[in-house]
């Protein structure tokens, strides 16, 4: 791994993602210098209070929008891992002029800046709802996605490489079930939207760890998808408050029953490995390169990965296990 004693910059780098990968980068790495590259300045205030001995962390407010700003960031930097994003999906909705500003127009400002500062690796992040996307966030990260992946191509012969790591819903992020359950167990109610609905998850460690991996192993145009335990919603909620009694709303729009991140039409693309899947690039024949393939196992025709049919799945009581163990960070990054 290269990102010994490089630097490193990180868009929307004071959100969730950010604030787990910068220490555990810095401890695992030892960068020579971490950018963090966002447009809110209190949360880089805020985050800056945690590394305010530390030489290696720079902060830069910026706008993946603006290109210009993005350039002068990306002066001398090694590596980029692009959070920046408008996520929440009603917000998304009601702005959806905003949403494409950032997750079209910012991906491909800042796949054009890191060709021409000569950045090495590009690793964005996606989301499952960008496999088969029925709002518009999971739209605009699938378009997101696809710009990356051509991003290999359109770079013609520069030698900087992009992927794209997807993973589902993050325990204990800001926003998430688990922190708006905690919150509100006192009351005695938990709203559920569908007593069917199931749900990816991971960590923010193991999140990290993708993209790392991504990092060591990307030959350009890869979408690493991390194989991670399922839940039923309902089972959240019993891990959470047991007595609490669970009053059931409905689907909000745009919301999906169950999460899904590689869909039928990418399996003929898809291979498998020990911790992981890897969906392939159908241009240029790159699904049938051996270095990108490296010794994955090819999915069957029709191979779907989603929460409802994953083999695998977390308990209630190892959730409670976790929450304890996390309780500090939980809502708070």
């Amino acid at each position: 791994m290269t990102l010994h004693n490089s630097t490193i910059l990180v868009t929307g780098g004071t959100g969730s993602f950010g604030n787990t990968f910068v220490p555990m980068t810095l401890a695992k790495y030892n960068p020579k210098k971490l950018i963090i590259y966002s447009r809110d300045e209190m949360k880089q205030w805020d985050m800056a209070k945690k590394f305010e001995n530390d030489p290696r962390v720079r902060f830069f407010i910026g706008d993946v929008r603006d290109r210009d700003r993005l350039y002068r960031a990306l002066d001398g930097v090694d590596y980029v891992v692009h959070a920046a994003a408008t996520k929440i999906v009603p917000t998304a909705e009601y702005n959806p002029f905003e949403c494409v500003k950032t997750n079209v127009l910012g991906a491909m400002n800042l796949i054009d800046a890191c060709l021409d500062k000569k950045v090495k690796r590009v690793v964005a992040l996606s989301t499952d709802k960008a496999s088969s996307p029925v709002n518009l966030y999971g739209a605009t990260k699938l378009a997101s996605d696809k710009l990356f992946v051509s991003g290999n191509s359109y770079a013609g012969g520069h030698d900087t490489r992009f992927a794209v790591v997807r993973y589902g819903n993050v325990m204990g992020s800001r926003g998430s079930v688990i922190p708006f359950f905690l919150s509100i167990k006192d009351k005695g109610v938990l709203p559920i939207t569908d007593e069917r609905m199931t749900r990816f998850m991971i960590s923010l460690e193991q999140g990290v760890e993708l993209v790392w991996h991504a990092f060591d192993d990307m030959e350009g145009g890869e979408i690493y998808v991390k194989k991670i335990p399922s839940m039923r919603v309902v089972d959240v909620a019993k891990a959470i408050a047991p007595e609490a009694k669970l009053e059931m709303v409905g689907i909000r729009p745009g919301e999906k029953l169950h999460e899904q991140m590689i869909g039928s039409e990418d399996a003929y693309y898809t291979y498998e490995y020990p911790e992981h899947f890897k969906i392939l690039p159908a241009i240029h024949k790159w699904n049938e390169c051996e270095s990108r393939i490296n010794g994955g196992k090819k999915v069957p025709e029709g191979f779907v990965y989603a929460s409802d049919n994953n083999p695998e799945w977390m308990k209630p009581e190892a959730l409670t296990r976790w929450i304890e163990q996390n309780r500090a960070k939980i809502g708070a990054i």
